[in-house]
């Protein structure tokens, strides 16, 4: 192996990748890695062609599958031997047989030094060398940069990824293990906290918190830890804890003296113990909350060709105390200017620069201040985001913003963390997301001058101006070098002038430039020059215009298709678009559009911001919709806005058979050739598809109903009812249900306003808008009965009876689900029977009239269980839990609640699971059982939270009043 190789390592402990030297080098595409990643997986083993395969499509391999896998192997070998002959074998990927093996030394693959690692220290570790043993899994663990073969597409990388992530999870346990075993236990409580959160059915993970808590003097914690686990394992799994965890749960009750503390350390040992690291605050300095807190370290990559902003570097120094020393308060900067003038830029570098001045960590996120699509970040979800990277389960995390960024701040609180917040629309935005103790810094990004933070804050302003005229020379001899700038002095400075020195046009020329290498600097200067007719020779103020002329360059640059694509994403109003939505838009096979959006991406005209997903930055928006305007025919517009609504609408529609398989289906217009919609194989599957595209779904809505579109924007809310239903997203239940109810009036659509008004009100109901709801509805069977639509009208009908349950007028709410329950019973529909029985059978209970209610509810489950109904069957289930709890037969109702439950999480009904944990959590009280109650509140609270149900105080005044009581005497 000559030197080259030899300097090649590769890792797949997180993201798949390589260098050479200091050098990354680029694996190409996902498919491409996975064929990487096959073979490093293998450890100089050769792999058949046909493991390959399997590997990198499992089942569904393409035509030419064997042709690209070929042409993978090939590009990989150029990638990683550059300078190899290709008369030359190659020495590192190796063609065996009809396959291939990579060949490298242990050291060469991170893989390789963490197994060699850990079994090195399993070794110390029964020689009696546990200080040895714990530096050495700490080494171990630090090779890790995420999760493993994050990614990598592919049946192989799914299946080796969850191996190494559970090996990953062991060393850990066996590491936090010795710490603990070593007298670490302070130092390893936040780590236990967080872990556990995240693993709340591990054992090992629970007993080394508990021994660590009760060693630290929590004993109380120690033990709640305890119940907490046993609470989650007796709901989830149905099982007791194992011995070990009960055992130590008996010694800590016993105060058991072989339980304390080992001995300190001797000097020699400090010595190489990571305590002796810099010390940051320990959990039982903060408050509790704070236990949950991890080390993040968010800040995007450095960019390693910035150049220049040395006086707006330098001007930062003085932000900061000599010494290092805490500042007496937070200090907060915010960085201003134009669009593409480099503010992120500047940040991001200036971040790495003093990171290691925040040892507890950096934040960032980007808050999408100037989204076209309206998108912005708004402050409840930021502060949610930061907690969440912080460590903090989502149960844990309070209701409403002014709690939340309590918490927030007092996980800061005593410590040194830089937080960076991009792209900002104004002060409000920003405020709530200021720690409150000193030790901290905050990065503002914005377009806006933030005179509020300056003023109110004492924020310190930092003005972005175009560079230099020699900053902008080196800017470009970064990317070009300086030899080619000086063979062509004076077309480089054309250059720099006619893009204003300002870093994103400077960027964007320089990246054709190297594109073309054998292009003249003369040429390029001139196509600017070109330009300026139309664009104001880049001096105006409207970013838009300064980048134009630079964008096209970029642009004329792509192949047919791909520009075609890219005007055609201009009519996309969604935050994201995934690669099938893309060919439906194209009216492209995927395969074909994989290849055009991998050629934006390397244009840097389209970001995959996640594999499969891309978006657009806001500019190229802007400029992908006038180059749309400007080349697209108004009929081919037309086309491709019609096949992408209708790719959302048939691909939504496709969900319903599995969310909600009897319910009444929704006529579509056939699809457009073509036009591929999504398909799916579980009721899983569906919900995760909804979930992931839910803001494309709900623009889409919008864009149907703008474009004149009623047939999709009202049929579109219809084919989600379902998830919505179940996932509880009840504002754009009721804002899509409006849209499309408006659209579908503007076209004297009746059919469709009947659909809408009934949509409408079931959003309405979900929201506890229940006398609007009631007015839908009535309007709805006046159209029903128009069109002669009687099973819809008796829907309505039954659904009058529910919104009058729900808003507590129970004589109408009988009145009308017997007139519903008759019609049904004379028609013979045995779906729509069963939800009104369960219904009446709900309003009988709530007027005291248990006989009556526990009759129709049984023959309610009788016509249920015919029909499969197993979604109002869950609800039955705990109705009849409700009557026998209100009979004080508790153990009945007990039972009756766990059936609900059960049914409730088959169905992935998180609403009906928190109202029957609700329901169960009063029986366990009645009962005496006020920890086993505490529990099931707790799992309540954390869904409504999540659903932002307003049933969220009701169960926080439960848990509160707990903790306070009864009332003495």
């Amino acid at each position: 192996m000559n030197a080259y190789e030899d300097s090649v390592r590769f890792s797949v402990l997180g993201p798949v990748r390589a260098w050479h030297g200091e050098q990354e080098l680029d694996l190409g595409s996902p498919q491409q890695r996975a064929v990487l990643a096959a073979l490093l997986l293998r450890r100089g083993r050769p792999v058949a062609l046909t493991e390959l395969l399997d590997a990198v499509w499992g089942e569904e391999q393409p035509a030419a599958s064997v042709s690209v896998l070929r042409t993978y192997v090939s590009r990989l070998r150029k990638v990683l031997e550059p300078e190899r002959d290709t008369s030359e074998d190659p020495l590192l990927v190796v063609s065996v047989g009809d396959g291939y093996v990579v060949r490298l030394p242990n050291d060469a693959l991170d893989l390789a030094m963490f197994e060699e690692r850990v079994a090195e220290a399993k070794r110390l570790r029964a020689a009696g060398e546990l200080s040895a043993a714990a530096d050495l899994l700490h080494t171990a663990l630090d090779g890790w940069q995420g999760a493993a073969l994050a990614g990598v597409p592919g049946p192989l990388a799914e299946s080796e990824s969850s191996r190494l992530n559970e090996e990953q999870l062991a060393a850990l346990e066996v590491r936090l293990d010795l710490d603990v075993e070593l007298g670490r236990h302070d130092e390893v409580i936040a780590e236990l906290i967080s872990l556990s959160g995240k693993h709340p059915l591990r054992e090992q993970l629970c007993r080394l918190l508990m021994l660590a808590l009760y060693r630290s003097g929590r004993q109380a914690e120690a033990l709640e830890t305890y119940r907490r686990t046993r609470s989650t394992l007796v709901a989830e799994l149905g099982i007791e804890p194992g011995a070990p965890l009960q055992d130590l749960h008996d010694r800590i009750l016993a105060a058991d003296s072989s339980l304390a503390p080992p001995l300190p350390p001797s000097q020699d040992e400090q010595a190489v113990s990571p305590a002796a690291a810099p010390a940051v605050p320990s959990a039982e300095t903060v408050p509790p909350t704070e236990a949950h807190a991890v080390r993040p370290a968010q800040l995007p990559a450095d960019l390693p060709t910035f150049t220049g902003r040395d006086v707006e570097l330098d001007g930062t120094r003085t932000l900061f105390p000599e010494g290092g020393n805490l500042p007496a308060a937070v200090v907060i900067s915010a960085i201003g200017g134009m669009a593409g003038i480099g503010k992120t830029t500047l940040a991001v570098h200036w971040a790495h620069r003093i990171a290691d001045l925040f040892p507890d960590g950096q934040l960032f996120i980007n808050l999408r201040g100037f989204d076209p699509t309206g998108s912005i970040v708004t402050p409840e979800e930021a502060i949610r985001i930061l907690i969440d990277a912080l460590g903090v389960p989502p149960e844990r995390i309070p209701a409403g913003l002014e709690a939340q960024t309590a918490l927030y701040r007092s996980l800061l609180a005593e410590r040194r963390v830089l937080v960076l917040l991009d792209n900002a629309r104004d002060t409000d935005q920003v405020r709530p997301l200021l720690p409150g103790s000193p030790g901290c810094l905050v990065i503002v990004t914005s377009r806006n001058q933030l005179t509020g933070l300056v003023a109110g804050d004492g924020a310190h302003p930092l003005r972005l101006n175009p560079l230099t005229p020699a900053e902008a020379h080196d800017f470009l001899a970064r990317r070009l070098s300086a030899r080619r700038l000086a063979a062509e002095p004076e077309a480089a400075q054309e250059i720099v002038t006619q893009c204003a020195r300002l870093p994103l046009a400077l960027a964007i020329v320089a990246a054709r430039a190297t594109a073309h290498p054998g292009f003249a600097l003369s040429a390029i200067a001139e196509e600017l020059r070109d330009c300026q007719g139309s664009l104001d020779a880049f001096t105006g103020n409207d970013i838009t215009l300064d980048v134009r002329a630079v964008f096209s360059l970029s642009y004329q640059a792509l192949s047919a298709p791909a520009a075609r694509l890219f005007r055609l994403l201009g009519l996309h109003s969604g935050p994201d678009i995934s690669g099938p939505a893309a060919a439906a838009l194209a009216g492209l096979p995927l395969r074909k559009t994989r290849g055009v959006l991998a050629e934006l991406s390397r244009a840097h005209l389209l970001i995959e911001h996640f594999p499969g997903r891309y978006t657009l930055h806001d500019l190229l928006r802007v400029y992908a919709a006038e180059r749309m305007r400007a080349d697209e025919t108004p009929q081919e517009r037309d086309h491709a806005l019609e096949r992408l609504l209708a790719w959302y609408l048939h691909s939504a529609e496709a969900t319903y058979s599995h969310i909600t398989p009897q319910r009444r289906r929704i006529p579509l217009e056939p699809l457009p050739p073509s036009c591929l919609p999504a398909t799916f194989t579980t009721r899983d599957q569906a919900l995760e598809w909804c979930e992931t595209e839910r803001a494309n779904l709900v623009a889409a809505v919008h864009t149907a109903a703008a474009s004149g579109r009623a047939g999709v924007a009202w049929r579109l809310p219809a084919v989600l009812w379902g998830f919505f239903y179940l996932r509880g997203h009840a504002r754009d239940w009721v804002e899509t249900s409006g849209t499309g109810l408006a659209a579908a009036r503007d076209a004297h659509d009746r059919r469709g306003e009947a659909q809408g008004l009934a949509d409408m009100s079931a959003a309405l109901r979900h929201a506890g808008r229940f006398d609007e709801a009631v007015d839908h509805l009535q309007q709805a069977l006046v159209i029903h009965r128009e069109l002669g639509d009687r099973n819809a009208r008796v829907a309505a009908l039954s659904n009058l009876g529910d919104a009058y349950l729900e808003s507590g007028e129970l004589g109408k709410a009988v009145e009308y689900t017997l007139r519903g329950l008759a019609i049904y019973e004379i028609i013979g529909d045995a779906w729509g029977k069963g939800i009104a029985l369960a219904n009446l059978g709900d309003a009988y209970q709530r007027l005291g009239r248990y006989d009556e209610a526990v009759a129709s509810l049984e023959r309610a489950l009788t016509v249920l269980r015919a029909s499969d109904n197993l979604w109002v069957e869950a609800g039955v289930l705990d109705i009849l839990g409700t009557v026998h709890r209100r009979h004080h037969r508790y153990d009945h109702a007990i039972e009756y609640y766990h059936e609900a439950l059960k049914t409730h999480r088959e169905l992935g009904n998180r609403r009906g699971e928190g109202y029957t944990l609700g329901n169960l959590g009063d029986a366990e009280l009645a009962v005496g059982e006020p920890q086993a109650a505490r529990a099931s509140w707790e799992q309540a609270l954390a869904i409504f939270k999540e659903l932002g149900h307003p049933d969220t105080d009701e169960i926080r005044e439960k848990l509160g009043r707990l903790e306070v009581g009864p009332p003495d005497g």
